[in-house]
Formats: C-alpha cells, sequence, structure tokens
C-alpha cells in the first residue's frame, strides 16, 4: 500500500543531485519557500502563508489558480516546513478507495513515527460529493493536513462543509519578469537546469519565451527545455536562434480554459466593456477569447444578448447588426464572421444604453409569476360566439385607432388588482428618449380622462 503513497523526490534540499532524465520544469522545483518567484500576496513578509512556513505550524488549505503558479511546489515546500510525509492523489484517477489507503497511511506514520502526514489532492474540483465528504473526519481529527489544488472557482466546485475546514489561498498568474527570472534561472544552475554546457540565447529571444509563456511557469520551462535541445551546437556552444524560438512557441494559446473560470471571467470582461462604452477594451477582450479558441458562434450569441439587455429600444438597430453579425459568421465562417462580430460589438459599445426593457421584462416576469392566474378583463376578451356576447365579452371595448390621436386615454389593459403597473421606464438616451416622452404624453392624456371620468 505505502508503495501508493510514496514520498516525492525534490521535498528537500538534502535529496541527491536529481535525475537529468526528469523535466526541466520538475527538476527546477523550488527547494526551499525563498526560491519561489512570484506569489508575493501570499509569501511576503509577515503573510498567513510565509508565516505558516517559516513556524511549520501549517494548516488544512486550498490553492486556487491557473496552471504553472505553484500550488503543488508549495504544496511540497508545506509538507517539508512540517517535517511531514507528503502524499499526493490525483482527482482525475482516484476514488474513495484510494482516499482511505491516503487515511490508513497516515495513521501508520503518526503510530509508528509521530509524523504528521500532508495529502495533496490534485485537480480537486474533480473530486464529487462524497469523495470530498470522505475526507471531513480526518482533517477535523488532526490525521491529515489536506491541501487541494484547482483551477477552477472553489466557491462553485468544493462542498460547504469541506470549504469551512480549510483556508483558501488564490494564487495569480506569474508576471513577464518572475518568469523571465526562472528562465534566467534555469540557464545558469548547473547542477538541475541547464547550465552544465554553454548556451547563447539572447536576451530579446528570453523575452519572446517569457511572453509566450502566458504567466505558466512550467509552460516557460517545457519551451525553454524544448529550445534548447532543438538548438544546433556550433563551435561547443549551443545557439538558439529567432526562427527556432519562433517555431517552439508557434501555436501557444492564450489561457482560456472552455467552461472553466476564465472562459466565463473574459466573457464577463467582454459584456462589461460593451455595456460601459468602451469599443477598444471590448474589441481586446473579443480578440482575447477568439485567440484561446472560443467559438464564434457562442461570441455571437452572447452579443445578441448585450444588444437586448444593454442597448435596447435606445438603439434597436444594435439587435439587427447582433444578429446580422451571427449570421455571418454561420454562413461564411472565419475571417469574415469573427469581422463581422467585431463590427457587432464596436457598434455596440458606441451605441446608446438602456437596460429600460430588461428590468421591465423581469419585473413583469415576477408579477406573472407571484400573482397567479389572473384572469383577462372582460371588455379584453374576445366574443366570436352569441354566447360570449351575452356575457359581456368585448363589451365596452374601445378600438384605439378609432379614438383622438389612436389612443383610448384612461383604458385599462390589466387585470383587476394589478391596474397601473408600470414596468417599462425608458431612460433620456437615443431612441428611448423620443419614447419617453411619447409616453409621458400618453399618460398625462390618461390622467385627464381620469379627471373627466370623475367629474
Amino acid at each position: 500500500m505505502d508503495d501508493l503513497f510514496a514520498d516525492v523526490p525534490g521535498a528537500s534540499p538534502s535529496d541527491p543531485v536529481p535525475d537529468r532524465a526528469r523535466p526541466l520544469a520538475d527538476r527546477m522545483r523550488p527547494r526551499h519557500w525563498r526560491e519561489v518567484v512570484g506569489q508575493d500576496h501570499l509569501l511576503g513578509e509577515g503573510k498567513p502563508l510565509r508565516t505558516a512556513l517559516e513556524s511549520g505550524q501549517v494548516h488544512s488549505l486550498v490553492f486556487w489558480g491557473p496552471p504553472g503558479t505553484g500550488k503543488t511546489t508549495l504544496a511540497r515546500l508545506i509538507a517539508q516546513a512540517a517535517d511531514a510525509r507528503f502524499l499526493t492523489l490525483s482527482a482525475v484517477l482516484a476514488g474513495v478507495k484510494d482516499i482511505r489507503a491516503a487515511v490508513e497511511t497516515a495513521q501508520k506514520e503518526r503510530a509508528a513515527h509521530g509524523r504528521g502526514t500532508v495529502l495533496f489532492v490534485d485537480e480537486v474540483h474533480r473530486f464529487n460529493k462524497a469523495q470530498q465528504d470522505a475526507f471531513l473526519p480526518f482533517v477535523e481529527d488532526g490525521t491529515l493536513i489536506f491541501i487541494g489544488a484547482t483551477t477552477e472557482n472553489p466557491s462553485f466546485e468544493l462542498n460547504n462543509a469541506l470549504l469551512s475546514r480549510v483556508r483558501v489561498y488564490v494564487l495569480k498568474p506569474l508576471d513577464r519578469a518572475a518568469i523571465r527570472q526562472l528562465i534566467d534561472r534555469a540557464l545558469a544552475d548547473p547542477e538541475r537546469g541547464l547550465g552544465e554546457r554553454p548556451v547563447d540565447f539572447p536576451e530579446a529571444l528570453r523575452e519572446r519565451l517569457a511572453e509566450a509563456a502566458d504567466g505558466d511557469a512550467r509552460r516557460a520551462l517545457n519551451l525553454l527545455e524544448i529550445a534548447v535541445e532543438l538548438a544546433p551546437e556550433v563551435d561547443g556552444r549551443v545557439r538558439v536562434d529567432e526562427s527556432l524560438v519562433n517555431e517552439v512557441v508557434r501555436g501557444g494559446l492564450r489561457r482560456f480554459d472552455k467552461g472553466g473560470e476564465a472562459f466565463y471571467d473574459q466573457i464577463s470582461a467582454l459584456h462589461k466593456s460593451v455595456r460601459g462604452s468602451d469599443p477598444d477594451a471590448a474589441l481586446y477582450w473579443l480578440c482575447r477569447m477568439l485567440d484561446g479558441g472560443c467559438d464564434p458562434l457562442y461570441i455571437a450569441r452572447r452579443v445578441v444578448r448585450m444588444a437586448s439587455e444593454d442597448i435596447g429600444n435606445a438603439d434597436p438597430r444594435a439587435l439587427s447588426l447582433a444578429l446580422a453579425a451571427w449570421d455571418v459568421q454561420e454562413r461564411l465562417g472565419s475571417p469574415e464572421g469573427e469581422l463581422a462580430i467585431a463590427q457587432a460589438v464596436v457598434y455596440l459599445a458606441v451605441a446608446p444604453k438602456s437596460n429600460a426593457v430588461y428590468t421591465a421584462f423581469g419585473q413583469a416576469m415576477r408579477d406573472a409569476r407571484e400573482h397567479g392566474s389572473l384572469e383577462v378583463p372582460l371588455h379584453l376578451r374576445n366574443a366570436p360566439t352569441r354566447l360570449m356576447k351575452e356575457l359581456g365579452y368585448g363589451k365596452r371595448y374601445r378600438y384605439a385607432h378609432d379614438e383622438p390621436e389612436g389612443y383610448a386615454a384612461g383604458e385599462n389593459y390589466f387585470p383587476e388588482g394589478l391596474e397601473g403597473r408600470r414596468y417599462y421606464r425608458p431612460v433620456e438616451r437615443g431612441l428611448e428618449e423620443r419614447i419617453r416622452a411619447r409616453l409621458a404624453h400618453l399618460r398625462e392624456l390618461d390622467r385627464l380622462a381620469r379627471e373627466n371620468g370623475s367629474d
């Protein structure tokens, strides 16, 4: 059973020289928390995670962040700081049986050696409720120090019972300077990195590699290793040139997890940029999503939603243009369709804004749901039969076209109990400014009609 949970090499600075066959990203894992690059908001002076590492008083936690930001590395360093055994499970492959085996191993470790155990669960969001619940008793009684790693929002993916027993730390993508530091360190390190032989890797090309890594340390070191392996050796020196680096980084897409956190964050940024009337930011987020591999038809559908929700009757042409862009994408595909979507996005961003219809629809829907099956007033019902006419269907209905200004002033079209409801409140922008003035005039006619009726 113990073979299933072997301690992971590299967790202690006393380990022997790492195997050169292991990937560079694995060999270059920090051996002490002070070697960690980035995450200053967690590891800066006085920060809780740094305090825990310095004191060795560690607690159960979840690391939430994009790939390559140090979740696994920090988990190993926590085990090292606590002088605890480090066991690891992948939520993709493990089940409740494996969790029980990990607990048994931890119990034996405590009984035989008095050591605690850190159980690291990668991609913990993939565990179902039963699997997550299986940890709880052993986290509570101290058998396990539980560390989960996830790229998804724990608020949505983890049980409240588990979340209440752990602290969530948010890891951020590494900035370009931090990635450059890792690249330079790997090129210079003769023991674990690539410094055992001379490598000519110009500064500009290192910057290109750092940019292509997109905040992911693992990706940066993998790209670096490939570039050096493929580079020719000239006069005893490995020479990396621009064409090789371009070939290595070609096709690397920006971070865009379809259906995941990054997906919804970026579509939210696009929508809010349109709503905020910033065509440049809207175009940027559109291009980020397309560059990341998002289906243009999905974006087209969301743009149609923006046209109704945020522009509405302030400029009804926005909806037509959004639908036309969707149609172009379906008919012609890329790149013509993407350009049409961009045109629609820019138009929506600069159009006058109104959510009056969106708000009115929501209010009317609430009334429809909350007030039950209110009857249609008799004067609004059709009367195609004599019986219906005898029952008063359609009686005293006023045909608006026969009234002054084509409007039956004072007429009520609501069911009993909801008379006078006002849902639609046009804004003073775009076409709705004229609609607002028209409605104000009609309501004044209603007021006069009611006063005359009461006289």
